[in-house]
């Protein structure tokens, strides 16, 4: 159970749409902020343009990685034609064993059917590479629909990458979540959050916190987990709200990330701890 950066953990500095830095984080920007911060494990996702960087750029940023001392995890966006074999690409290239995937792209939102059919035939290939590819849930699909895509696919080679907010937008909290797909979890995005009734009181906001100054019990995620067989990678994502000032959101962004990596680090050695 290692801790790593996701690179939405950094969303707000690598860009937003409408809300573009004066001097975006890059990915090779990205993994050096891992390594100052002690991170041992990356996951680059799709909010880095690793698919469209040339031969040389990407040869340059595996080597960047690995003279940082960082293990790399990649995120997917999108089951549309080629992208899961491009992404399968980079994690050879990589040295990746897990690709996160989230099935819709921004003009292809596929069945449960579909996703089985896709990802089906992609399996073998991913299955000869040793790479996961780890479901997340995301916003759609209930968590039901999702361990169902992954039971009906019946391979050690496809699980899940468990949000801890996502399902919210499918109408299910995390105990929901976490019991359906626990079973399932190769992957695990810490993403805290709070919810509060607004200030004329119809109706409720879900917004991020640091990583243990929310809602989520992580504690009892975690214990949950381990009594099921998981022992998934803990890769930090936030959601923090805007400042008025773009440039104060970018430094609560990263003061976000500092608060979280202490609080992760002091509840991982407490655990490694308790198992002595």
């Amino acid at each position: 159970m290692k801790l790593g950066l996701g690179s939405y953990a950094l969303a707000w500095n690598i860009g937003v749409p409408g809300y573009l830095p004066e001097k975006p984080l890059d990915a090779f920007g990205f993994v050096e902020f891992a390594a100052q911060h002690g991170f041992e494990l990356v996951q680059m996702s799709d909010n880095l343009p690793l698919k469209s960087m040339s031969g040389a750029e990407l040869e340059r940023l595996e080597a960047h990685t690995r003279n940082l001392g960082l293990k790399v995890e990649l995120g997917a966006r999108g089951l549309q034609s080629g992208n899961l074999g491009r992404y399968l690409e980079l994690c050879g290239r990589f040295g990746a064993t897990l690709l996160r995937v989230v099935v819709d792209g921004p003009d292809h939102h596929p069945s449960s059917e579909e996703v089985v059919q896709t990802l089906r035939e992609a399996l073998p290939f991913f299955e000869n590479a040793g790479v996961t590819l780890a479901v997340e849930n995301h916003d759609r699909f209930p968590a039901q629909a999702l361990a169902g895509i992954v039971t009906v696919l019946d391979s050690p080679f496809v699980g899940i990458c468990l949000d801890t907010v996502n399902s919210f937008g499918a109408l299910e909290g995390p105990g929901v979540v976490i019991e359906t797909l626990g079973p399932f979890v190769e992957n695990l995005h810490v993403k805290d959050f709070v919810i509060q009734r607004v200030d004329y009181n119809m109706g409720f906001t879900i917004t991020g916190t640091p990583a243990g100054q929310g809602l989520l019990d992580l504690p009892e995620l975690l214990s949950s987990l381990t009594a099921r067989g998981r022992n998934p990678n803990l890769i930090l994502e936030l959601w923090p709200t805007p400042e008025p000032e773009l440039e104060a959101t970018l430094e609560k962004e990263r003061f976000w990330i500092e608060e979280s990596a202490a609080y992760l680090r002091t509840l991982l050695a407490a655990r490694r701890e308790e198992t002595r």
